[in-house]
């Protein structure tokens, strides 16, 4: 990654105008979730560290953003995940989509309560 971000701002401010809004809004999500995350850049993407050791992370791609390091959860959230499942541990939400911010900041409350 050759202009790697120095911090999320800076990863945010380098996307397209409608991913910024997008980033944007999955960052408050997730810092509403879990207030004391611990915010950095791992691997080149805004990463999150839990309480609970568990980190999480974002990314924008050309059609769509993700999320990383997403266990799977209790069946009942889960159901509602699924669609948006994209490998191992990843959730990726196309750009032409409506983000589900609201089931976004149920996974992180789930994943927050999770003994690791």
């Amino acid at each position: 990654m050759a202009n790697a971000a120095a911090s999320v701002d800076d990863y945010i401010s380098a996307q397209s105008d409608a991913t910024r809004e997008t980033l944007r809004g999955l960052r408050r999500v997730i810092v509403a979730a879990v207030p004391c995350a611990v915010e950095s850049i791992r691997y080149g993407m805004p990463a999150y560290r839990f309480p609970n050791g568990h980190p999480v992370y974002f990314a924008a791609w050309k059609h769509h953003v993700s999320l990383h390091d997403i266990p799977v959860l209790e069946p009942d959230l889960e159901v509602d995940v699924t669609p948006f499942r994209s490998g191992k541990d990843t959730l990726k939400f196309m750009h032409t989509a409506t983000i589900p911010f609201d089931l976004i900041e149920r996974i992180m409350a789930a994943i927050a309560a999770r003994a690791v």
